[in-house]
């Protein structure tokens, strides 16, 4: 069995221009909610990573014919034949976003068993909110071993206050109540730029969906959906993560299509570090040329438009290098500071108490052996080690690929040193 692996070495300064993927967070539920129609849809700019395969993989398993063209990255899936509501209990554990099925196949056939979803061990990230929404709705919900069964004749319409606007919980609970007969309200909602996506192609679809002050989502069940045509968003989080890569290596980055506007509290910590960041025209576009001496800076991750949990553990390698210290509190997962004892190996100055680090910058970073426990800390070492002194490997770059079409090749076109190597286990 061949297991790969990444070889980081010491690179120059990034420099040069990049284009970006579809959003990883918006592709997986876009396809998810396609369950709500019958017919053939089609998806443009559709970032093939491993999770993508893995949604691709779950809708065949229920019927649907997907039709893929890995060259115009667009994705044609026919959910003419969905004939069953039992997910695979292997797909189910490689990928959390799995659960976001359940809502669609409720709300089409009245069932469905899942089994308990799986992904990254950034904590439990409990369902209890989505399983709690479907039974105030009118769906029996059973748990037999690992597996989760909801039924329901019918679903009721309700008015959900969230004590937390959870992006899956409001993407689920949305996704049901578009064809519930009657006025299905979400106060606290979501507000993530994907969650938009998922509204903006359910409209499309003909979902009655409204947008009120103060994160309320209100949705008039309608009888049916109908196939559609849409083009995924890009993806804030991988422009977020090359921005910081040249940052890093004190370099010059511009990335004509990231959606600067999405990304305002992160690019005004990188200018606070001393970056010069500019946005361009209708906040589409962001370039970035690094300073020679940045200063640390503290921040929060918070639901958006908040500091975004997703970019805490790359913006954490750029706070190792800067001149003082900073203060990283982490608010939305419980447990997504496995990649401290990581950068901890490569000289970086972290004290950790709970979700609160506090971090001392150092001059340099050492190249070490490390370990991707997930997604974007996955991103968060590779930074770190095509900036640190010496060679750095890391294994687990299974986690680099569920969440990147291909982060890596984007950064050795700008320079970065970069090898997958394998070895025999």
């Amino acid at each position: 069995m061949h297991a790969e692996f990444l070889v980081l070495e010491k690179s120059p300064a990034l420099h040069g221009s990049s284009e970006l993927s579809g959003a990883k967070n918006a592709v997986l539920v876009i396809m998810a909610s396609l369950i709500l129609t019958s017919g053939k849809s089609t998806l443009h700019n559709v970032p093939f990573s491993h999770d993508v395969f893995q949604m691709i993989s779950l809708l065949e398993s229920l019927g649907a014919q997907v039709f893929i063209d890995a060259d115009t990255h667009t994705l044609i899936i026919d959910t003419s034949n969905i004939s069953s509501c039992a997910v695979n209990a292997d797909i189910m554990r490689k990928m959390r976003a799995s659960i976001l099925v359940m809502g669609p196949l409720l709300a089409r056939f009245g069932k469905a068993a899942i089994a308990l979803p799986g992904g990254c061990l950034i904590g439990d990230r409990p369902i209890d909110m989505h399983l709690n929404a479907f039974a105030r709705m009118g769906a029996g919900i059973s748990l037999d071993g690992s597996y989760l069964y909801a039924q329901a004749t019918r679903l009721n319409p309700q008015r959900f206050i969230l004590s937390y606007p959870s992006v899956g919980a409001t993407e689920n609970i949305m996704m049901a109540a578009t064809l519930t007969e009657g006025k299905t309200t979400i106060v606290n909602a979501a507000l993530e730029p994907e969650v938009f996506d998922l509204i903006a192609i359910l409209q499309k679809m003909g979902a009655q969906i409204e947008m009120l002050p103060a994160g309320v989502i209100e949705i008039v069940g309608v009888k049916e959906l109908k196939p559609v045509t849409h083009t995924i968003i890009m993806d804030r989080l991988e422009a977020g993560t090359l921005l910081l890569a040249a940052a890093v290596t004190g370099g010059e980055i511009n990335l004509p299509r990231a959606p600067g506007s999405s990304l305002e509290v992160f690019l005004e910590k990188l200018s606070e570090m001393g970056h010069s960041v500019d946005i361009g025209i209708d906040g589409i576009g962001v370039h970035l040329k690094a300073t020679k001496s940045p200063r640390a800076v503290s921040f929060k991750t918070m639901p958006y438009p908040g500091f975004p949990t997703d970019l805490q553990a790359p913006m954490m390698v750029a706070q190792c290098l800067a001149d003082g210290t900073s203060v990283i509190t982490e608010t939305v997962f419980e447990n997504r500071m496995l990649h401290v004892r990581e950068l901890q190996k490569m000289g970086a100055h972290i004290e950790l108490e709970g979700m609160v680090a506090k971090i001392k910058g150092v001059d340099v970073l050492y190249g070490a052996s490390l370990i991707a426990p997930d997604i974007r800390a996955s991103a968060a070492l590779v930074i770190a080690g095509v900036a640190a002194q010496g060679t750095s490997t890391m294994t687990g770059i299974h986690h680099l690929l569920r969440g990147y079409q291909d982060l890596c090749g984007s950064l050795q076109k700008l320079g970065a040193r970069i090898t997958v190597q394998s070895e025999v286990s």
